[in-house]
């Protein structure tokens, strides 16, 4: 509840105060030029790094494994560009750590750990064994999860390809 008042209250609150700081060294109209500015970078940086995602996530799919790493990258990068719709400059500084690979890693790699120790379920399961091994997504520990959202029994047979 705690961390929701800071989300909806104090966040907002504090990029305010920055933003009029920051109109007050460098004027009113510069402080618009450079949000503006900020945006539009932030902006092409999320294409481009949304689209490296996505081509990621592909590669990996093709290649018959898991894209959890991929995932996790492609969910950062949702978050940035979620931080940078808002106007503000915390929100964007935050946003462009997250669209910069080397700056993410340093946020998906505790990230990853934390879903690979079970505290809070695992992104995907398993279903199957081999080169034809599916993945269907699920937040529950060790529930498989059918491409209609209903609960399905693992088999460890050979699968048929739809």
């Amino acid at each position: 509840m705690i961390f929701v008042v800071l989300l909806l209250v104090v966040a907002p609150l504090l990029e305010l105060f920055v933003i009029l700081q920051v109109a007050h060294v460098i004027g009113g109209w510069e402080t618009l030029a450079l949000l503006v500015i900020e945006s539009a970078i932030g902006a092409w940086l999320l294409k481009r790094q949304g689209l490296s995602a996505m081509t990621k996530i592909a590669e990996a799919v093709d290649g018959g494994r898991v894209p959890s790493r991929e995932l996790v990258d492609g969910f950062l990068i949702l978050m940035a560009g979620a931080l940078m719709l808002a106007p503000g400059f915390i929100g964007d500084v935050i946003g462009f750590f997250l669209l910069i690979p080397p700056t993410r890693a340093l946020v998906r790699i505790p990230l990853i750990k934390r879903f690979e120790s079970g505290r809070h379920g695992r992104l995907f399961t398993i279903a199957g064994s081999g080169a034809s091994t599916r993945f269907v997504g699920s937040f529950r520990a060790g529930t498989v999860v059918d491409a209609t959202g209903h609960e399905a029994e693992r088999r460890d047979g050979p699968q048929l390809d739809p």
